[in-house]
């Protein structure tokens, strides 16, 4: 393999010598070419950037197709980012930092290809303090993450701006505010194009309407002609040049892509036009050849703004039903994370998510940035440190001020973070990637047969000409291909409506193929804010009680909130928490001066005696190693939750209930759950993700799993879909594909039911391009059809297709979701 990369870079550079061209950016050289290991360079900054691959061992990236590398900014001088080291502009320009790590994400206005993404996620081979670096294509940004200690912001800048790739640092970047970085290259070529086919159909009239036959109409018809190829020429080099690059991109692939057809169609009109002006012998079609790219160009930036929408949707509304407790006073009010203002003062728990940048009030914290940055290790901070989002607590409850507010955007990146993202195929870019790489390969041999038809055994050039690129320009695949993302586009916006939001499409065409559903007990099928507690045990004075108090409203758990909610009469303690654990699965454990509190199982309690009541769910309390008791606490389930396991049987899944809990409300459950239930407790996170592994391995079941989060993360994370049930808790995690608000619960088998539709309504809109397609193509090869009116119906069919989706979606959303 090495072999051929080296050799394909000695072929690529002996034919750039002998073309004169510079190894590294491909533009022709000047008098001052520079040689260097058999390499000719245009500039001294082009030898930089090879001499910077080639120690770092980069030299590959020669190898890669596309690869014409980038000269450095001419503008470039020394120093010229040390101002992002002054301490007022570090602060606004870093997304994150814990003191170790810190994160940049800048935007890249220079990438433009596939080798960039590559050459631009190799950084940290240039400089080992630099972690990682992710592309983000479509936004032309990249995310780097380095450590502040050993890199300098100016420096790292630099080294981007020393490869060709100098980041855009705008005066908004520095006063904190994002600015929308809008392309407005399309819309001037939309616009040129749609000038030059006004005029070109304005100086063809005459040919319209057969006018005049003298000479000096002759002579007024040659003249147009030359004025209609000139108004052409910048419409085929300058206002196509996307297509002709997409399909260039492609071909040095080894592949033609949907643009392949549309470059031959629109060169083979120019070509033949250019024939007919130049030998006298007709006028040519340039006004299809203007028509067709302007309304080709107009339908795709319909298209790129309905993607824009969809991604609006996704990151502005399909919010997080997080809350997190506001103080107000002595109150603690919960509120939905969005509400939050500055100067509010937030209450976050042990393991829940710090939801906007924030002061720290309390003495100290301990905050796992795992999400953000992926170190596991927790970062210790003290009174009056920045905390930054993303973070979680772990430890006792820390009090903070906010001081930016909740970016929605900002969560939804961490819920996509890749570190969590799981590696599941996804079928529906395979789809596409195969209509891809043969409809093209398929329409060009159609196109190719009529035209051999029309010109060889019909020998009618002319017909033959116009058949051969209405047949390349109507049969374009963008119907097939865009047909998935629209319809997973408003399905994502209809669920979001419901309460019930997706990662992304991806976990929508999972969810449709699901046919077992697991669910987790408590917090998740039983209603997390409502329980009848009783202390059974040897009578607690108040102060005892106070100490129970204040360690149980250190936890997000659902039993400790309950436990804390029974005890609203008791005041807490001015005494602060020296120490505090919490054990998944077994319990919590704090310290209030010389007295230890344990909460949580019986065996966490240091309690032998383990009776099992079956009508209830016991959290044990132990105090300087004494066990004093229990709180009994019934559970209350969740209302509709007979309906829903019926509902799920009812349509054919398998259901699986796996509890951390003591087998409290078994009959009660076998009778939910069927005579042949399949009910498991006393299940450790561990033993819940071997079982989803087996079932998946064994069985070949896909699986959803239903958790609340919290002790449920590798769980969620190995099953084909995990969903997350989140009440007024803020127990984000990132494992999950799906997070449903706890009282849109009961409506799971027809999120599952809208979920399958939306396949059949891609699979309809499938049908209905290609009807368009063969239509066109009837028409095409017939010779029926002009080269404009086969760039209309490219527009239409997209239309239609958006149309069909968003309105059968709608329909389909409305009927399944209507109890």
């Amino acid at each position: 393999m090495d072999q051929d990369i080296d050799s394909i870079a000695r072929e690529d550079a002996a034919l750039k010598i002998a073309q004169n061209t510079c190894y590294h950016c491909g533009q022709t050289c000047s008098q001052d070419t520079i040689t260097a290991d058999e390499h000719a360079f245009c500039c001294e900054g082009c030898y930089h950037v090879y001499d910077l691959l080639k120690v770092t061992e980069l030299c590959d990236y020669y190898a890669i197709d596309g690869s014409a590398g980038i000269s450095p900014d001419k503008s470039f001088f020394e120093g010229k980012f040390d101002y992002l080291d002054l301490p007022e502009v570090s602060a606004k320009i870093i997304e994150f930092t814990d003191g170790r790590l810190s994160q940049v994400s800048w935007y890249i206005p220079k990438m433009h290809c596939s080798s960039c993404i590559w050459l631009l996620e190799q950084l940290y081979k240039f400089n080992p303090a630099i972690r990682s670096s992710v592309v983000n294509f479509p936004e032309k940004k990249v995310r780097i993450t380095f450590e502040p200690e050993k890199v300098k912001l100016s420096e790292l800048a630099t080294l981007i701006a020393s490869i060709g790739y100098e980041p855009y640092i705008s005066l908004n970047d520095i006063a904190g505010e994002q600015q929308k970085k809008w392309n407005r290259k399309r819309l001037y070529k939309i616009g040129v194009a749609g000038f030059c086919f006004g005029n070109v159909m304005m100086l063809s009239f005459p040919e319209y309407f057969h006018l005049g036959k003298d000479a000096f109409d002759e002579s007024l018809r040659s003249t147009f002609g030359w004025l209609n190829l000139a108004l052409a020429i910048p419409v085929l080099l300058y206002c196509a040049s996307d297509f002709f690059k997409s399909a260039w991109a492609a071909l040095k692939g080894k592949y033609l892509n949907i643009d392949a057809p549309i470059v031959i169609a629109l060169v083979s009109i120019f070509s033949l036009s250019f024939y007919q002006i130049v030998s006298g012998t007709g006028p040519g079609y340039f006004d299809s050849l203007t028509g067709a790219v302007f309304f080709m160009l107009t339908g795709r930036f319909f298209q790129d703004k309905t993607y824009a929408g969809i991604s609006f949707d996704r990151d502005y509304r399909s919010y997080f039903p997080v809350a997190v407790s506001v103080l107000s006073g002595k109150a603690e009010i919960r509120t939905p994370v969005t509400d939050l203002k500055e100067a509010d003062i937030i209450l976050v728990r042990n393991a829940e998510l710090i939801p906007a940048d924030s002061v720290l009030l309390s003495p100290q914290a301990l905050i796992d940035y795992s999400f953000v940055s992926g170190e596991a290790e927790p970062v210790r901070r003290k009174k009056g440190d920045t905390i930054y989002a993303g973070g979680k607590q772990t430890g006792p409850a820390i009090e903070l001020e906010i001081v930016r507010k909740v970016s929605q955007s900002y969560l939804t990146q961490l819920w996509n973070n890749e570190s969590f993202s799981k590696q599941k195929e996804d079928q529906n870019k395979m789809l596409a990637a195969r209509i891809n790489r043969y409809f093209s390969v398929i329409v060009l041999i159609i196109a190719t047969l009529t035209f051999a038809f029309w010109f060889v055994i019909l020998k009618n050039p002319e017909t033959a000409f116009r058949a051969f690129t209405t047949c390349l320009l109507v049969a374009c695949p963008c119907g097939l291909l865009f047909s998935s993302t629209f319809t997973n586009g408003n399905l994502m916006a209809l669920f979001g409506k419901n309460q019930c939001y997706p990662k992304n499409a991806d976990a929508i065409e999972r969810l449709s193929k699901i046919n077992t559903v697991v669910f987790d007990k408590t917090g998740t099928i039983t209603r997390s804010d409502d329980a009848e507690v009783a202390f059974i045990g040897t009578k607690m004075t108040d102060q005892d009680l106070a100490m129970v108090k204040t360690i149980a409203s250190q936890s997000s758990h659902p039993l400790s909130r309950l436990v804390v909610k029974s005890l609203a009469h008791i005041q807490c303690g001015t005494q602060k928490l020296s120490y505090y654990v919490e054990a998944s699965g077994s319990g919590i454990k704090g310290s209030l001066g010389n007295q230890i509190v344990k909460l949580g199982s019986a065996a966490w309690a240091g309690e032998q005696k383990n009776e099992n009541d079956l009508g209830s769910s016991r959290v044990y309390v132990s105090i300087d190693g004494v066990c004093q008791g229990y709180f009994m606490i019934k559970i209350k389930y969740r209302e509709n939750l007979p309906k829903t396991i019926e509902a799920l049987h009812n349509h054919g899944f398998n259901t699986y209930l796996l509890s951390g809990d003591k087998p409290t409300d078994q009959q009660y459950l076998a009778h939910i759950f069927g005579n042949d239930a399949h009910l498991y407790f006393k299940q450790k996170p561990e033993d819940k993700l071997a079982f989803i592994a087996t079932l998946q391995e064994k069985l070949h079941q896909n699986v959803l799993m239903v958790g609340d989060g919290l002790n449920d993360a590798g769980a969620l994370q190995q099953s084909n879909v995990g969903v997350a049930v989140s009440d007024d808790i803020n127990n984000f995690t990132p494992s999950c594909d799906m997070i449903i608000d706890g009282k849109q619960l009961s409506r799971l088998p027809a999120f599952i039911n809208l979920a399958r539709q939306g396949q059949k309504i891609i699979k309809a809109s499938f049908a209905i391009s290609l009807i368009y397609n063969i239509g066109g193509l009837f028409f095409a090869i017939g010779g029926q059809l002009s080269p404009v009116l086969a760039a209309i119906l490219m527009p239409v069919s997209l239309i239609s297709i958006v149309g069909f989706t968003t309105i059968a979606s709608n329909i389909a959303a409305k009927r399944i979701l209507k109890n």
